[in-house]
């Protein structure tokens, strides 16, 4: 979900954000710098946790190796 604000900024500052990265895009870019600084990044450790599962990375491994067989008979 998304929420509305009004933020308060230089006018400089603020021609310069049209300047460069446009008006309608001003949003997506302020919130693309301010992501990282407050939101945390959950998914790099389920990427870690999910690694460290040597018994699921051994399945996944055998499961894609498997997929391969199935290239040569594909109808082209």
């Amino acid at each position: 979900m998304q929420k509305r604000m009004t933020i308060t900024m230089d006018e400089v500052v603020y021609e310069g954000l049209i300047r460069v990265v446009g008006r309608r895009k001003i949003s997506a870019f302020l919130e693309d710098l301010a992501r990282p600084h407050v939101v945390s990044n959950d998914l790099a450790a389920g990427y870690r946790a999910m690694a460290d599962d040597t018994a699921r990375e051994q399945e996944a491994l055998a499961w894609s190796e498997a997929l391969i067989g199935d290239v040569d008979h594909a109808s082209r």
